[in-house]
């Protein structure tokens, strides 16, 4: 059985993504510092798929530490989410981002060739696109000037990776560039589940559908869109984590001609933060107090994919619909309301 070390694998998508590694025949191996994810998902995937994962509290910055993972395993690829991810909080810690993701990866990837560890998943993002001139984007729009210091540590960061491929014939890489995942696992067990006050709209505003949290803020509805609020790409995390596991198997079976490759992961599909909320409403039958207020610093005003080419090259198609997306997340919500 293959070992792959999961970076960040208690996280929101880390978590889902070691549930699909486990369904097609992978150990995965988890290292996460807990920063932001709950030890308690340990047993949630557990649950989910009879298997205890072997766990480390690790932060990547500690090159040495980290040297111990690798030092105890066979590892044969890593799958890398762990990274500080929010757009606002960026922007007002840009120093505390560059030092998270730049580093983190950085020292991954010097420890990945000490101990002949060839191939890597790179959990980017669409932000590396900054504000695009042209939609849908493709993986050869223009990388256009980040709108945040997190966008930019993606930039950089798929940059290092392909210069360390290039110096190094026996590694290879895939850089996933997603959009905005949502939605949780169909058991309920297992979903976004951030540390304190979340950033990302989705556990947001599940949470003020819960009566955790009062209001959710809308950022601007002034943009030139057709409600006036900003467009996304909203993309069911479980596909997501498919597309990780298919990406991989690529890598190991030699399917890629060339060392490196980037792929869009969405749905081509745009919807509005007022869509969203919208359609929540619709779907779950519960009103949500909302208020518009400012723009924030940091956010694009509309993005979405063209994902023909992981379509085709992967193989892989996001397969869930924005109501289905939206139902899962409340079903998890509804989990964690039950257990408190």
């Amino acid at each position: 059985m293959k070992e792959v070390l999961v970076t960040g694998g208690t996280g929101y998508i880390g978590s889902h993504t070691v549930v699909e590694l486990h369904n097609s025949g992978y150990k995965a191996i988890i290292v996460d510092n807990l920063s932001n994810s709950h030890r308690s998902m340990l047993k949630r995937l557990e649950d989910i798929t009879g298997v205890t994962p072997k766990f480390y509290k690790k932060d990547l910055k500690d090159q040495e530490s980290l040297r111990e993972v690798f030092k105890e395993n066979n590892i044969t690829s890593v799958i890398h989410f762990a990274a500080s991810k929010a757009v606002s909080e960026s922007v007002n810690k840009p120093l505390l981002y560059y030092k998270n993701n730049l580093l983190g990866t950085i020292n991954l990837l010097e420890l990945m060739e000490a101990y002949h560890v060839s191939s890597m998943i790179f959990s980017s993002s669409c932000t590396v696109y900054g504000e695009p001139d042209k939609l849908p984007v493709t993986e050869n729009s223009e990388i256009k000037p980040a709108n945040s210091p997190y966008g930019n540590t993606k930039q950089v960061c798929e940059e290092i990776i392909k210069d360390a491929i290039a110096s190094n014939d026996a590694l290879q890489a895939i850089s996933l560039r997603y959009f905005n995942p949502i939605g949780a696992h169909d058991s309920g067990k297992i979903g976004e589940f951030p540390s304190g006050i979340p950033n990302n709209l989705m556990p947001y505003l599940l949470e003020v559908a819960a009566g955790k949290l009062e209001q959710l803020s809308v950022f601007g509805d002034d943009y030139n869109t057709p409600d006036g609020s900003c467009i996304r790409d909203y993309i069911h995390v479980v596909d997501l984590a498919k597309a990780h596991v298919v990406s991989l198997q690529r890598l190991l079976q030699n399917k890629a001609k060339e060392k490196y490759g980037v792929f869009n992961l969405g749905t081509g599909t745009g919807y509005s933060v007022l869509d969203i909320i919208t359609t929540f409403e619709k779907t779950i039958g519960k009103k949500l107090n909302y208020k518009v207020v400012d723009r924030r610093p940091g956010d694009v005003e509309k993005i979405y994919a063209d994902t023909s080419y992981a379509n085709d090259k992967l193989g892989w198609k996001a397969k869930s619909g924005l109501e289905e997306m939206l139902q899962s997340s409340w079903k998890w919500q509804q989990r964690l309301m039950e257990e408190t």
